[in-house]
């Protein structure tokens, strides 16, 4: 055995950085608690919002793109619906050009009036109705005036007869209607 004398073992610290803060519990310090420096953390906000402006950007043209996509598939597909049930009446129209050699004129009269009431039917289910203002006020939103007429029976102004029918989708009108107005007749040249 040796007369010299150990020292206790020492406990050996981490120096601490410049300028970070003592903790007070006693823990070692995070490293969100240690600050970098200022320009090293300016750099990296800044590079931290190029990357998030460029995700926003790249973002922002996919939107455009998809809109511009579903705004041409509206325009070319927008009246599939419509279209197919238009072809009830293509076939219609067809069936009766096809019995049209064998039928007699009552018949072909039949379907054809069958035929306008499927037409009919189809454009009203999609929101197009006549406009058919015949005795009506004429008003020039809705009505084409096409000539006036002298009349002893109708008030002036008003439709005397519908020339041509207008119709409306879902009250936009699509076509006005084309009428003759009632004017007041001349009175006889002998007074």
């Amino acid at each position: 055995m040796s007369n010299e004398t150990e020292d206790p073992p020492s406990i050996e610290t981490e120096a601490e950085p410049p300028g970070a803060a003592p903790n007070p519990n006693g823990d070692a310090p995070s490293d969100a608690a240690v600050s970098e420096d200022p320009l090293q953390e300016a750099l990296s906000k800044a590079e931290d919002h190029w990357n998030q402006y460029l995700r926003t950007a790249a973002e922002l043209e996919n939107v455009r793109k998809r809109a511009a996509r579903d705004q041409e598939n509206a325009r070319k597909y927008g009246i599939e619906k419509f279209a197919g049930e238009l072809l009830t009446v293509l076939d219609s129209l067809e069936a009766g050009l096809e019995a049209g050699a064998n039928a007699s004129a009552e018949d072909l009269l039949a379907g054809k009036e069958a035929t306008l009431n499927l037409l009919r039917s189809t454009l009203e289910k999609h929101g197009v109705s006549e406009v058919d203002p015949e005795g009506e006020v004429f008003n020039p939103a809705l009505h084409e005036a096409i000539s006036m007429q002298p009349s002893t029976t109708a008030e002036p102004d008003s439709v005397l007869t519908v020339v041509q029918k207008g119709y409306d989708l879902n009250g936009r009108l699509l076509r006005p209607a084309r009428v003759i107005v009632a004017m007041e007749p001349e009175p006889p040249s002998g007074s």
